[in-house]
């Protein structure tokens, strides 16, 4: 049975064994399953039409001779799933109740679906860069996407059997040090006096060093000065820089306790400032890198758009920048953790930079034979106000997340102390922290991540709609049925007997639970979480329509027990699909 968790690829395994036991040549594509119109089956294989075209003969006649072959499949034959032709060439599948019954049974604990899930990734090893917050500065609105679109693909990743190594890219070399620096020994800055929002206060003085270098031309020379001091690893500097750094990394701690967002791998771009050189001298030996007007660049002469605009790697002053840093973590990565597969979690802006990255490092490893991992840019559009500009405070200063994560919080427990006056009050705070956090979390990953979104209290906060408190109380609804049941009853303990599904309800219902593990599949192929959002909307909306109509306790007990199972199920399906989001749940709201 565990052959058949992933539902669709089981089929398109099968369909592909037939194609082949037919004597046609076909690839994945033209094997793929999809749920089909509910109306027609289930699952439909559409592929037949092209691949009929390319074969030089009719799609019927070809989705008939497949027919001939799948019915002789072994492994097809032990599923009792039943097949069909339909339309003008499809092949249509039709789940048994038996099928779906034996599926329920199997799929009760969170283990099951985890030892399935995770034969889809074995043996992969991947790096996932995301977050990646400056140090000097509060971690605002516009850190808020990496952090929790990367937190919620590391996981699926790991769930669905990956190696992952989790790391957090920290921009803590730079200019703006020699800035910063300079303007804390103006101040005599002390750290210990001052140690009340001090990132606030660090930032305020960086932003009073910008204006100050900008209008004085000895300043930014001093500035220039700190830099080159700090970057020979002056005593002094290297001091304020670490004291600097530290107090910024317990700060982002703090956030990312709270959202529970934790790292392997934190290191900043000051790590790779020895290891620049030897990319540097490599890609000017092997000729990606050229010299153009002082600076060092790679010309992809052969791309449509960058043949026209060089990869910057040192700037004339001999400096480092960006893109260097960024090959060093490459190289890194590939010879200290043997990655398969890096993936980049960063805003659409990027785009130019990491395709040209990419670019670079296919040139670089294919000259030194060096293997290449797979290489990966999840990108991702702004978070927009009601003026649909980036979101912003009305002073035009970015918001900070810490005031963003206490104002979810805040608006939560007012809307939980309205509706359950008669809670404990540790237990509205307990509530409104995870209600308010876990909303600010799915508004954004319900989104295609490639899209801009507005930002609404109001619609992430509501009860209704494809929305976390909607998704939450579904699942404390469920809870709350097994409460009622005596004796009491554990929902992973409920087995249903082998008999028939009774109602429309209940077998929609069995169906969409069957459908969860296509719904990583789907995040998974596209790096997208919003589709495992969907199909959590769509199942829960699903199980109240069941609810609403079928009686749970039942006077017969066959049909207790196997309404019992489907609540089970799909509270169980719930709240992996939320924790794999990176969302708590509750017990009761």
């Amino acid at each position: 049975m565990s052959k058949v968790f992933h539902i669709t690829s089981f089929l398109g395994e099968c369909l592909q064994r037939a194609l082949a036991t037919s004597g046609i040549e076909s690839t994945e594509r033209d094997a793929r399953i999809q749920p089909s119109d509910p109306r027609l089956g289930d699952f439909q294989a559409n592929g037949l039409m092209a691949l009929a075209k390319s074969q030089k003969t009719s799609p019927l006649s070809l989705a008939e001779q497949v027919m001939c072959s799948l019915e002789v499949d072994e492994e097809w034959r032990k599923t009792e799933i039943k097949a069909f032709v339909s339309g003008p060439g499809f092949i249509t599948f039709q789940l048994s109740d038996a099928f779906l019954l034996h599926w329920l049974n199997r799929y009760k604990k969170e283990e099951c679906l985890k030892r399935d899930a995770g034969q889809r990734l074995l043996g992969r090893k991947v790096v996932i860069d995301y977050s990646s917050p400056n140090t000097a500065k509060q971690m605002h609105v516009g850190h808020l996407r990496s952090m929790i679109i990367g937190e919620s693909l590391q996981r699926l990743l790991r769930f669905c059997g990956a190696e992952v190594i989790r790391d957090n890219h920290i921009g803590d070399w730079g200019t703006q040090f020699g800035i910063l620096i300079l303007m804390l020994k103006r101040h005599s800055f002390d750290f210990e006096k001052n140690s009340s929002d001090i990132l606030k206060t660090l930032e305020a003085l960086y932003k009073e060093g910008v204006a100050l270098t900008k209008a004085d031309e000895n300043l930014l020379n001093e500035a220039r000065r700190e830099l080159v001091l700090l970057q020979q690893g002056d005593r002094t500097n290297m001091s304020l820089w670490q004291r600097i750094n530290d107090i910024s990394y317990r700060a982002f701690e703090e956030i990312y306790d709270e959202m529970d967002v934790h790292f392997d791998c934190v290191l900043g771009e000051s790590f790779y400032r020895d290891q620049v050189d030897r990319v540097l001298r490599e890609l000017e030996e092997i000729g990606v890198a050229e010299v153009s007007e002082g600076a060092l660049v790679v010309r992809h002469r052969e791309h449509s758009r960058f043949c026209e605009q060089p990869f910057l790697i040192r700037k004339k002053d001999g400096a480092s920048n960006y893109a260097t840093t960024d090959l060093a973590t490459l190289l890194y990565r590939v010879e200290h953790f043997h990655t398969d597969e890096i993936i980049y979690v960063t805003d659409g802006r990027q785009q130019d930079h990491f395709q040209q990255l990419f670019l670079t490092a296919e040139a670089w490893f294919a000259q030194k034979n060096y293997v290449l991992p797979i290489l990966k840019h999840v990108w991702f559009g702004t978070i927009l106000g009601k003026d649909g500009k980036a979101i912003k405070t009305r002073s035009g200063e970015p918001v900070h997340l810490r005031e963003l994560m206490e104002e979810a919080k805040s608006r939560a427990y007012a809307i939980v102390s309205e509706k359950n006056p008669h809670l404990l009050e540790e237990e509205k705070r307990q509530i409104a922290r995870v209600v308010g956090l876990g909303a600010i979390r799915y508004a954004d990953l319900s989104q295609n991540r490639t899209h801009d979104y507005a930002f609404s209290w109001g619609k992430l906060l509501s009860f209704e709609g494809n929305t976390a408190p909607y998704l939450l109380y579904a699942l404390a609804r469920i809870r709350s049925i097994f409460r009622k049941v005596a004796p009491p009853l554990r929902e992973e303990s409920t087995t249903v007997d082998m008999a028939m599904i009774g109602t429309a309800e209940e077998r929609a219902l069995a169906k969409k639970l069957v459908l969860f593990p296509y719904a990583l599949g789907q995040a998974i192929e596209d790096l997208c979480p919003h589709f495992l959002c969907t199909y959590l909307y769509e199942l829960a909306e699903i199980f109240s329509s069941f609810y609403n109509t079928n009686r749970i306790l039942d006077e017969e007990k066959t049909v207790t027990v196997r309404r019992l199972a489907l609540c089970s199920r799909t509270g169980l399906m719930l709240k992996q699909g939320l924790t794999l989001l990176g969302m708590e749940t509750l017990e009761k709201m």
